[in-house]
Order: C-alpha cells, then sequence, then structure tokens
C-alpha cells in the first residue's frame, strides 16, 4: 500500500507551480494601484526575504564573503524583475514561454562556469528550446522572430538570469558546503530586492497610491511577499524529498495553470503559434530533466545528491 506522507512533495510542488502561475494577476493589481513594476518587485522580495529571516532564522549561519554570493544575488534580480516587469506590461504567456526557454541557457552557462561538457544531447535541447520560440516570434511582418516588445525581451532576460541562478546554485553548493538552503534563499530575495530598487531609479514612477489605496498596496505586497516566502520553502521541501526529473516535470505544472489564469483572468489566449513554440519549449525541458538525471542525479528521494538539494526559485 502506498505511503500517503510520499504524496505530500509532489503536492507541495504543485502548489508552488501554481502559485507562480498565478502571481502576475496581484503584481497587476499592484501596478494598477500605480506601484511599477520595478517598485513591486523590489518591495515584495524585500517582504519574502525577511520573512525567510525571521521565520528561519535558527537555521541561517554567518558565512565568510564569497564571489559566488553577489553574482547569485545578481542573477536572482535579474530573474525577479524581468518576469514581473514582463508579466505587468506584456502577455503573460509569452513571457512565461520566453522564459522556459533555460534548458538553452543553462546547457551554455554549465559549459563554461561549471566545466560540463557540451554533449550532443544538451546541444539538441538547446536548439529545440530555441527553434519554439523562433516558431512563437515569428511573424511575416516582422521578419526576425525576436521578441516583439520590452516585456518579451524582459521574459527572455529573466530565463537567461534563472538559468544562470541554477547553474551558480549549483557551484555555490560544490564550493560553500556549509551554506544551508535557507541561507541561498536569503540571498535569492535579498538579491533581488536590491537589484529591483536600483533599477527603479531609471524608471519613470506613476503617481503613488494614497489614502485607501495606500493601504491596499500595502497589504497586496505584505501578502505576496509573505506567499512567496512561504512558497519557496514548500517547494524547497519537495525538491529534497523527490528525485529530480520528477520534480522538474512537475514544475511545468505552471506552464498550465498560466495558461488558465492568463485566459480566465486576463482575457489572454495563445494563438497556434504560441502553442506550437510552447510544445517545443515544454518538450525540450522534459528531456532535458531526463539527460541531466542520466548524467548527475541518482534516482532517490533523499538528500543525497548536494546539486539539486535545496534548488528552488526564490523569485517575484
Amino acid at each position: 500500500m502506498p505511503n500517503p506522507l510520499r504524496r505530500w512533495p509532489i503536492l507541495s510542488i504543485l502548489v508552488g507551480a501554481s502559485v507562480w502561475g498565478v502571481v502576475w494577476y496581484p503584481l497587476r493589481m499592484l501596478a494598477a494601484l500605480g506601484v511599477s513594476g520595478t517598485m513591486a518587485s523590489a518591495l515584495t522580495s524585500a517582504t519574502a526575504c525577511v520573512f525567510v529571516l525571521a521565520a528561519r532564522r535558527r537555521s541561517i549561519a554567518t558565512l565568510r564573503w564569497h564571489w559566488l554570493m553577489p553574482a547569485l544575488a545578481l542573477a536572482a534580480g535579474v530573474t525577479n524583475l524581468g518576469f514581473v516587469w514582463g508579466a505587468i506590461h506584456g502577455e503573460v504567456m509569452r513571457v512565461l514561454l520566453l522564459f522556459y526557454l533555460t534548458p538553452a541557457w543553462t546547457a551554455l552557462f554549465a559549459h563554461f562556469i561549471l566545466h560540463e561538457r557540451l554533449t550532443w544531447a544538451g546541444a539538441g535541447l538547446a536548439a529545440l528550446s530555441l527553434a519554439g520560440a523562433m516558431l512563437m516570434l515569428w511573424s511575416p511582418r516582422l521578419g526576425m522572430p525576436l521578441p516583439g516588445n520590452p516585456a518579451e525581451w524582459a521574459g527572455l532576460a529573466a530565463g537567461m538570469g534563472f538559468a544562470m541562478s541554477n547553474v551558480l546554485t549549483v557551484k555555490t553548493v560544490r564550493e560553500l558546503p556549509g551554506m544551508k538552503g535557507e541561507m541561498r534563499t536569503v540571498i535569492l530575495f535579498a538579491g533581488a530586492a536590491l537589484f529591483a530598487a536600483c533599477a527603479s531609479l531609471f524608471e519613470t514612477m506613476p503617481a503613488p497610491p494614497a489614502g485607501a489605496q495606500l493601504h491596499e498596496a500595502a497589504w497586496l505586497v505584505l501578502g505576496i511577499g509573505v506567499v512567496l516566502g512561504t512558497n519557496n520553502m514548500l517547494v524547497q521541501y519537495g525538491l529534497a524529498r523527490i528525485p529530480a526529473n520528477r520534480a522538474s516535470i512537475i514544475m511545468l505544472f505552471e506552464i498550465v495553470v498560466t495558461a488558465l489564469s492568463a485566459w480566465l483572468l486576463a482575457g489572454e489566449t495563445p494563438g497556434p503559434r504560441e502553442w506550437a513554440g510552447g510544445a517545443c519549449i515544454m518538450f525540450a525541458s522534459l528531456l532535458s530533466s531526463r539527460v541531466h538525471r542520466n548524467k548527475n542525479a541518482p534516482e532517490s528521494g533523499d538528500d543525497s545528491d548536494p546539486d539539486r538539494r535545496n534548488r528552488s526559485r526564490a523569485m517575484v
């Protein structure tokens, strides 16, 4: 008889993917109240950082300075700001699909940073991901299959930042084995908050909320920050207890939730090219999880693989 406790890690990752699939909507609500995308990213990330610090203060150890810490923070900042800004100002489904071009960027970054040999399988997955993006972005009127607006460029940059943060997380685990997952989470959220705060200096600010709108915006920021902090720790719980390839497949549930939420809440319906390109990108992600499992990760549900332990998306 199957152990019901084994369902909790899977459920935790499903919940995490669902939260990431709908978080764009309260961010748009913040934008409607006069909180720009950069400030929304900064405020919600700072709130999540403080929440994780308060919730797991006993697990967070003080570490000596290492160049990987600011590098990881910068990658998280690009990921966070790119996704938040793109989801607010663009078609959220297209932004997310561009974000999920991570197999292409991961293969490239791992080759130069982790000194992993770029295999034919890795190159093929990168090509499949990029082909899906080109199919989705190609238009006879626009010519070159490139992102058509700043929001789509932001989604593309966010995916590159996410791939870089994953690669740097692996390098951090190898070079700083004493750093716990909670500390990496704090660094990711702190980097996202600082990067977005700096970026807000270069963005034209809308009229700030006042009166009742200010209270509503404050509660939204607090709620989003606490939810994201809790969500990150919840996903870490699942990632530490199920095989990495299964986790990667479950995380693709985010695309399904995003497609449904974008249709129901914003009336955004992907066209045939978006579905075809998205299918290529999702297929590449599925194959990528299997390739990396065969190459690196043991097929086990324990915490024995340090390269994937506590690997989570501390973003938004």
